[in-house]
């Protein structure tokens, strides 16, 4: 039988994309039939687990080209007519393209060949998450506390801390902003959003230099933002039995600061799953909540990041992976990681998907069972001390993966059938494999994704209070 680390590993080589003689990147899919020609491109969230891999096996170089290409690419971003010029966002993507006397162009795609044309928020966030990951294992400061790199971390931060018409410490953004890149009615304040601006704060706070003086007020307002976020995000997202009792008895139309429902949710919103299928003694946090509205869907990868990066506390971290535990058929099935829980089906479908082929229920977006979410759930179940859970989703992931061909998303509501329309060898379902298996074997590897003791507010550390 084939080794399936081996196999992965011999995918993610294949995949290697090089600029100007450098490896920079890995592309999406090596699957020749993919429908999509921008699977050829390297995806800056895809990248993640490639990147993890790399920096992992010694391999660091690789993750520097590529935080300083992304970072050049930035500039690439056209203005749109009649617009102010505004700090720019991070591509979506990039391809390296040679035309036939050789030259070499690297075109970005700032989500303007994306489906629905959305720029994609996310990629910013996880530039900075892999920076603090790259100055960790590299301990190459020159690179990351340059004059560039601390500029790119100031205007990252000016996009995301900037004045809006808004109260709420979280952030705004529109459908397919993130992972989830297709009209999936997630615009507002989307967890995996939140979740990734939280590890984005706090990876700004470890990697800007007090020598700057500019850095110092976005340091400050960043701390602050963090505590806001955290106990924002902590109270108002959570979903437990006392908290669903609560809300089941909330007044509306109560005003005031000491009004208990103060987004006015009413409790006819709750639809009449969450009830049964919540255990007692578990919980997690909703998909979206907003004015008069609460998503109660259940959203992996904003709940598992949130678990890593320390946005959730230690008791409700544990109470999540009681909830895979115990509902471990819907969320995990045959292939973990089931990216949504239920999945949106009839009439509901059809108005916040407009009738989308491709997000079906129990399929890609809606319900499907994603293996490149792998590596987020072994993480977070051995940060919450369930090595059990995590050892159980390697295992039934592993040998299927690597016979089935490393397909990108898995369908039906166990996630027993490939996916209809996934392509075959895609690159992050590999590398989550190996990142899985790496912290499996040596759990102190986790450290490369450690953002702890970063912004720290007074209510989590009463003696330090906000550091860096």
């Amino acid at each position: 039988m084939t080794d399936p680390i081996a196999s992965a590993y011999r995918l993610l080589e294949a995949s290697l994309v090089y600029s100007e003689g450098r490896e920079v990147g890995t592309i999406a899919s090596l699957d020749a039939h993919a429908p999509a020609e921008n699977y050829a491109d390297c995806f800056v969230r895809d990248f993640v687990p490639s990147a993890l891999v790399f920096l992992l096996d010694g391999r660091s170089g690789i993750v520097r080209n590529f935080l300083a290409l992304v970072l050049r690419l930035r500039d690439q971003q056209e203005e749109v007519e009649g617009h102010r010029t505004v700090a720019k966002v991070m591509p979506a993507s990039f391809r390296v393209h040679c035309d036939e006397n050789g030259n070499e162009q690297i075109h970005a795609d700032f989500g303007d060949r994306a489906i629905g044309r959305v720029a994609p928020v996310d990629s910013m966030m996880w530039w900075l998450i892999l920076l603090v990951a790259y100055e960790r294992i590299s301990g190459d400061q020159a690179f990351t506390r340059s004059p560039e790199c601390q500029r790119g971390i100031r205007m990252i931060l000016n996009i995301c801390l900037q004045d809006r018409f808004e109260i709420f410490p979280t952030l705004l953004v529109p459908d397919g902003s993130f992972m989830i890149d297709r009209r999936m009615g997630v615009y507002g304040h989307p967890l995996e959003i939140q979740a990734l601006f939280f590890g984005a704060l706090k990876a700004a706070l470890a990697m800007l230099d007090d020598a700057h003086p500019e850095n110092r007020g976005v340091r400050e307002h960043s701390a602050k933002r963090i505590g806001q976020l955290t106990e924002y995000v902590r109270h108002y997202y959570w979903l437990d039995e006392d908290r669903l009792n609560r809300i089941h008895r909330f007044r509306t139309e109560v005003f005031g600061h000491d009004s208990e429902n103060a987004l006015n949710i009413h409790p006819e919103s709750i639809p009449d799953w969450v009830s049964d299928w919540l255990p007692v003694d578990a919980g997690y946090l909703v998909g979206n909540l907003g004015p008069g509205r609460m998503d109660f869907r259940f959203f992996a990868l904003g709940n598992l990041l949130s678990a890593l990066f320390g946005l959730t506390d230690a008791d409700q971290s544990r109470a999540m992976m009681r909830l895979y535990e115990q509902r471990w058929d819907d969320l995990m099935g045959m292939m973990p990681v089931k990216i949504c829980f239920p999945a949106m089906q009839g009439g509901e479908w059809r108005l916040k998907t407009g009738s989308d082929p491709k997000n079906i229920p129990w399929s890609y977006h809606n319900g499907g069972n994603w293996p490149a979410l792998l590596w987020a759930f072994v993480a977070a179940a051995l940060q919450a001390e369930r090595p059990d859970l995590a050892r159980r989703a390697f295992d039934s992931a592993a040998t299927r993966l690597a016979r089935n061909g490393w397909p990108e998303y898995y369908d039906g509501r166990n996630g027993r059938l490939m996916g209809r329309r996934a392509n075959f060898n895609q690159t992050w379902s590999a590398t989550a494999l190996i990142v899985a298996d790496k912290f499996l074997n040596d759990p102190s590897s986790l450290d490369v994704l450690s953002l702890k003791g970063y912004g720290k507010t007074h209510e989590e550390d009463p003696e330090q209070g906000d550091t860096g």
